[in-house]
């Protein structure tokens, strides 16, 4: 793979490179469609700790914008509020209250910083041994099929209960979008998603799934609730969060990794060698520290916005930063941000089917472009322990501590690719 910079070399295949700066309006248009892909995890975070969600939509654009900076605006990433956090989360906010979270969050983003210095120290050519196609491929299409589940609840659940509505709503959507995608020309043709959403939106409206009371309800200007450390309260050190949450960093490394493969991919560059893994663990590490100082929670690359760029064939890295600046607009826009909000959940898992499933075609991709060899044993068992534990959603407990299903499946796949020879004895010639 080219190590050019994006001055050097471009992606023919994208209709915006990585280094390509839009039009004003399609900018806007564009940086909208990013925003309103990231919405509903983003804001879904907060809500389940219990915390206002607009502080946690102002944390995802800084930090972004962060992460930005800190890779040369080389690699087009948004970071959104992280779900691997929840359980401990919430057994911290039950305990202790936010200030533990906030605490937590910030050792965990520390760790990130750590172990960034450490890479840039030491390097990380053990990248390519440790992770290879035959592994990568598989956890990519774990990231992807794991939130499958996810989407089709999204698509057939009103409060726990099928709803036939809400699969005609979620369906429509899925079609209308693959339509915008397939037959659109010019500029539509990079907004399929946000095409999408608009039209399951009004159909939704017209089906009476929509609530627009908080929208109402609503002011025009209002504050983001602000928790910030030293000054609406005082530091308190609190050791369970730090033993609940900064090993989980750990967990979110793996996915932060499984992001920049799929991007590596997509945009056709190595960016675990340039800008480096240690530029991008940094940015999301600060991003993390950023958001426990001001009273979100902490942030992660997201699988959604990478769906979008697959979709779009839209790189560019000025669009993720114009996401991010209105991500932190719309904090202050009472009323954009519940309008937003309102987004109903089939018309989200109507896109979802589309996105996540171009996550998990591109790990299938690599497989297939790196020409992995299923004739033999330890490829088959390796992909097939990756894939049952990472899609069935395994996942390891210890007290307060959870491996998730991506994290496990990654670890054991890694290990798996280590220990076992590259011949089983039947094939030894």
């Amino acid at each position: 793979m080219s190590e050019k910079n994006t001055k050097e070399f471009r992606n023919d295949e994208a209709l915006l490179d990585i280094g390509d700066k839009p039009s004003f309006g399609h900018w806007l248009i564009l940086s909208i469609q990013h925003l309103f892909t990231m919405f509903g995890a983003t804001v879904l975070v907060p809500l389940l700790i219990g915390i206002d969600p607009s502080i946690a939509l102002f944390a995802s654009g800084v930090g972004t914008l962060v992460y930005i900076v800190c890779t040369k605006a080389k690699i087009p990433a948004y970071l959104g509020s992280s779900f691997a956090y929840v359980v401990t989360m919430q057994g911290l906010m039950h305990q202790y209250g936010y200030p533990a979270v906030g605490q937590g969050a910030i050792v965990s983003g520390l760790v990130y910083v750590l172990v960034a210095w450490l890479i840039s120290k030491f390097g990380s050519t053990w990248m390519d041994k440790v992770l290879p196609p035959v592994v990568v491929g598989p956890i990519i299409i774990v990231i992807g099929l794991s939130l499958a589940t996810t989407a089709a609840e999204d698509a057939m659940l009103n409060n726990s209960h099928y709803d036939l509505r809400f699969f005609g709503v979620a369906m429509f959507t899925l079609l209308i979008t693959i339509i915008f995608n397939m037959f659109l020309k010019g500029f539509p043709s990079m907004i399929p998603v946000l095409l999408g959403i608009i039209c399951g939106y009004i159909l939704a409206l017209l089906v009476g799934i929509v609530d627009l009371t908080p929208v109402k309800e609503a002011k025009w200007l209002s504050l983001p609730a602000f928790n910030v450390m030293f000054v609406n309260y005082d530091f308190k050190f609190y050791p369970s969060a730090i033993i609940g949450m900064a090993p989980i960093a750990f967990v979110t490394m793996t996915e932060h990794m499984g992001h920049i493969m799929v991007l590596n991919k997509l945009t056709k560059r190595n960016f675990l060698k340039k800008p480096g893994l240690h530029k991008t663990l940094l940015g999301d590490g600060l991003s993390t520290i950023i958001a426990g100082f001001v009273g979100g929670p902490p942030t992660t690359s997201y699988g959604e916005n990478i769906g979008v760029l697959a979709m779009s064939k839209v790189h560019s890295v000025w669009v993720i930063g114009g996401a991010a600046f209105f991500a932190v607009v719309f904090s202050f826009c009472g009323k954009v941000s519940a309008l937003i909000q309102t987004i109903p959940s089939p018309v989200i898992g109507g896109i979802s089917f589309l996105l996540f499933g171009m996550i998990a075609s591109n790990g299938l991709r690599i497989l297939i472009d790196s020409k992995v060899d299923y004739e033999k044993k330890r490829n088959l068992i390796v992909t097939s322990v990756i894939l049952v534990i990472g899609i069935g959603g395994t996942y390891l407990q210890l007290g307060n501590f959870q491996l998730t299903s991506i994290a496990l499946s990654t670890v054991l796949g890694i290990i798996l690719n280590l220990i076992l020879p590259k011949n089983a004895l039947s094939e030894e010639k």
